[in-house]
């Protein structure tokens, strides 16, 4: 799954260069859907539905899909910085979270020793 953040990280990059969008755009938004992190004050199971929401692909690749159709450059653009954020996230070793514990992610499923 880490390989599979990589190649996905290195692909948005390389369509957002190829896009010729705005660098600094991409550095405002790069980290916008950490802000999930957040919902975590309220408590685990609800940070956990904040950040799924903001860190599966499904989201921004039918943001993206959209725009496309829609001929947005700009949604593009969010849509490719979202999923370069994700895939960056599953390089780290951050997965989508369980609400048991914020280190509980699909990406250590039976290691964490939180969880029964």
């Amino acid at each position: 799954l880490r390989l599979e953040g990589l190649a996905v990280l290195g692909l948005t990059i390389l369509l957002y260069q190829m896009l010729d969008a705005s660098w600094l755009l991409f550095a405002l938004l790069f980290l916008v859907p950490d802000l999930s992190f957040l919902a975590y004050l309220h408590n685990p199971r609800t940070g956990a539905l904040a950040y799924n929401a903001l860190h599966t692909y499904i989201v921004p690749l039918t943001l993206g899909g959209a725009s496309f159709v829609l001929q947005s450059e700009r949604g593009v653009a969010i849509a490719l910085i979202w999923l370069t954020h994700i895939g960056f996230d599953r390089v780290l070793g951050y997965g989508l979270k369980f609400p048991s514990a914020f280190k509980d992610t699909h990406l250590n499923v039976g290691t964490s020793p939180h969880r029964d």
